[in-house]
């Protein structure tokens, strides 16, 4: 399987857009996330979803801004991201585990396959 990201852009500090990572043919998936990495950072997660069922996780930086949902039908993550900020500016890469258990979700090494990521730059 193969990921596709697109969505990301130049934006104001405090606009929004919507990310959106596409499987390339359904498979089983118990995660579906995305993290992004910042220049002259570590890579860091951003959120996770469970397509079977819709459990939803955050890292505490986007909690109340970014939302995280799935189009099963569709093969489909998008990540809606609101009240944007200069620190939010990175590459977002979508990934998906078929093997993380739920402590593990937020880190990346579960993550089996990457797309090649979308870059978000937010101006101040």
């Amino acid at each position: 399987v193969q990921l596709q990201a697109s969505g990301g852009g130049l934006v104001q500090a405090g606009g929004s857009l919507r990310l959106s990572c596409a499987a390339s043919e359904r498979t089983f998936i118990r995660y579906m996330g995305w993290f992004r990495q910042a220049p002259g950072k570590e890579r860091e997660f951003v959120a996770t979803i469970k397509p079977n069922g819709g459990f939803t996780y955050y890292a505490n930086s986007v909690k109340d801004r970014f939302t995280i949902s799935r189009d099963n039908a569709k093969n489909t993550v998008y990540l809606q991201m609101n009240s944007l900020k200069p620190d939010d500016t990175a590459v977002y890469y979508c990934a998906i585990s078929r093997h993380a258990i739920t402590s593990s979700i937020r880190y990346s090494e579960p993550y089996d396959t990457w797309g090649p990521g979308t870059l978000v730059t937010v101006s101040s």
